[in-house]
């Protein structure tokens, strides 16, 4: 398994400059303004004590050390320290009574153990580790008597305990720790027991249909193998050929609000659903090596990730729609399956809390699994502008990511190695790069470079990308440029709202937000010409009012109708495929970047 480098890698470019947007927004100002991290019973208030605070120190903590900034630091090892202060005799760690164990969701417990491996990795602390050590030993001894059971979501998450016991195992093995992951499987829900159920989505919650546990689902089999030492027979793959049949979108996630909702474009995906997405295909593919999942891992981090935020990060949806021309409260039954009518708006908490706390960890950890240890050397898994510093058969060796991809084809990569040493440097080439080349020489798949590195030496990897069309269901067709979707942007009036509601204000910047469109959305694509114009760079990467480039297509307008009963959705289709207007050239930007968008227009006579 590749290694990260947790307190080597530091970003640059684009991706430091989204996640200081990230620290001035909602993510860094959390533990200020929201009741439930502010207040947690996790730190000794009156409020949420079960997911909400260990989601958000999920990503709190790897946004404080990669910016290395103080006061950041400073605020994740106060809520770190106060839990592990707060920690029972025994090693139970959750904020509940003792008569409350068995009726306390042992999520939680996966989920915190999960957190405090994290925060070892950045930070070494002993008092951290033993912590997590004593809070995963004491979850095996309650279990192994019985007293404490998977139900819930923590049946169905239960693989995400095989993070911290991996973490562990590698420290210092214990027989206990397999013991304990072979307990986790044995009460755990089993996944492809539940494909038939996937095929055709209800309007109804089940858990074995929950969107976002079935996107943490994907690594289940990998960590589990990993850990137990079985053999991996790639579950993920088809499991993932069904869900994407049946309920994918044109940007690489699924339907799912909240539950499995088919492969209609006007159906929402869940924030958690795409940060958990990211999250297993980052981890299938540390694990496994197999291309796919990188691949899969940026068309969601590049499209569907930005696109659930506001530019500044202070407002985000619950959920996002493909083919969204509008965010605003439905008056009356929701569209979605079985989430609120308030599910699509931008703000702090709309429909459930959860994605408020979990919107953290996807820029972090997307950055900290750019450059990976391998046991040959070093990885360039993604072309994320980033810089490690680390040693190599204790020499120093500096990497340097030069790049602003996924916005431009190509990067500079400087390896830096003052006292020389010997590694392999790895490329991960993206599988649709056409004419990439390595300081001229021919590459495809994986650049990889054995060596004596003396020195200072600069590499140039230079590719190249065709937009073109993709099919989708219904006879509709999306653009594609590289790892990015482009979408036809829908100018939208922003209404702010400012109110209180169950003892949570939103006031600006925290506010809620919902977006009317003010320019027409009814469109086909009247041609096949696409051609890819490159802008300015500006302070906002996924920006809504300066996009870094766009694709010029050929539209025409369309008949396309609302969908039956409702004022504010399209019809999945247009009415007809023939233009009802003259044709006209016309810019359409990243989805990332578009709020408001139609992203399946139909080819039109």
């Amino acid at each position: 398994m590749n290694q990260l480098f947790y307190k080597e890698i530091r970003p640059m470019g684009w991706i430091k400059r989204q996640l200081e947007i990230q620290a001035k927004g909602l993510s860094g100002n959390l533990d200020k303004i929201w009741p439930d991290v502010r207040d947690s019973a996790w730190i000794g208030g009156s409020c949420e004590g079960w997911e909400r605070v260990p989601y958000w120190l999920d990503g709190f903590i790897p946004l404080a050390y990669l910016l290395q900034d103080e006061d950041l630091i400073r605020r994740a090892d106060y809520y770190v320290n106060s839990i592990i202060d707060k920690q029972q005799e025994d090693g139970w760690i959750c904020p509940c009574t003792p008569e409350e164990r068995s009726t306390y969701d042992a999520w939680a417990v996966l989920l915190i153990g999960k957190v405090l491996s994290l925060y070892c990795e950045f930070t070494e602390d002993q008092t951290a580790e033993n912590a997590l050590y004593r809070a995963m030993k004491n979850l095996y001894d309650l279990m192994k008597k019985e007293e404490v059971r998977l139900f819930n979501w923590g049946k169905f998450r239960w693989f995400e305990g095989f993070i911290p016991l991996f973490f562990l195992y590698e420290k210092k093995p214990e027989s206990w720790m397999k013991e304990l992951g072979r307990m986790l499987r044995a009460q755990g829900a089993h996944y492809p027991d539940f494909e038939e159920t996937w095929k055709r989505p209800l309007n109804k919650w089940t858990f074995h249909t929950h969107i976002v546990n079935l996107m943490m689902m994907f690594k289940y089999e990998a960590v589990a193998c990993a850990l137990l030492g079985d053999e991996y027979q790639n579950q993920a793959e088809s499991l993932w050929q069904v869900l994407e049949q049946y309920n994918g979108t044109a940007v690489g996630t699924f339907t799912g609000d909240e539950c499995l909702s088919g492969i209609g474009n006007q159906h929402g995906t869940e924030l958690c659903a795409v940060a958990e997405l990211m999250y297993s295909c980052e981890w299938l593919y540390r694990l496994t090596g197999e291309d796919i999942w990188a691949q899969r891992l940026e068309k969601a981090a590049f499209n569907a990730w930005p696109a659930t935020f506001t530019d500044d990060m202070w407002a985000h949806q619950y959920d996002q729609m493909v083919n969204q021309i509008a965010c605003e409260k439905f008056p009356g039954k929701p569209y979605f399956r079985t989430n609120h009518q308030d599910a699509h708006l931008f703000g702090l908490e709309p429909n459930f809390g959860c994605c408020t706390a979990n919107l953290s960890q996807g820029w972090p950890k997307l950055l900290l699994h750019a450059i990976q240890k391998t046991e040959e050397g070093v990885l360039i898994a993604h072309l994320l502008p980033c810089r490690v510093d680390t040693t190599i058969g204790g020499k120093p060796v500096q990497i340097t990511v030069h790049s602003d991809y996924p916005f431009r084809m190509g990067a500079k990569i400087t390896v830096a190695a003052p006292e020389g040493a010997s590694f392999a440097l790895k490329i991960r080439i993206p599988a649709w790069a056409k004419n990439a080349t390595l300081n001229g020489k021919i590459v495809q798949g994986m650049a990889v470079i054995r060596k004596d590195w003396q020195g200072t030496e600069d590499l140039t990897l230079s590719f190249t990308a065709a937009p073109h069309f993709e099919n989708r269901p219904y006879d509709l067709k999306t653009v594609e440029y590289g790892p990015l979707v482009f979408a036809l942007p829908i100018e939208a009036e922003y209404k702010m709202q400012e109110y209180e509601k169950n003892g949570v204000e939103r006031k600006f910047p925290y506010c809620d937000y919902e977006l009317s469109p003010k320019s027409e959305w009814r469109f086909g694509f009247a041609g096949l010409s696409l051609s890819v114009e490159e802008k300015e760079m500006g302070d906002v990467p996924f920006s809504s009012a300066q996009p870094p480039l766009a694709v010029k297509a050929s539209l025409a307008p369309v008949h396309w109708d609302m969908e039956d009963g409702y004022e504010a959705v399209p019809a999945k289709a247009p009415a007809s495929h023939t233009a009802a207007g003259p044709a006209r050239e016309t810019e359409l930007i990243p989805y990332g970047c578009a709020k408001l968008r139609m992203t399946e227009l139909p080819l039109v006579k």
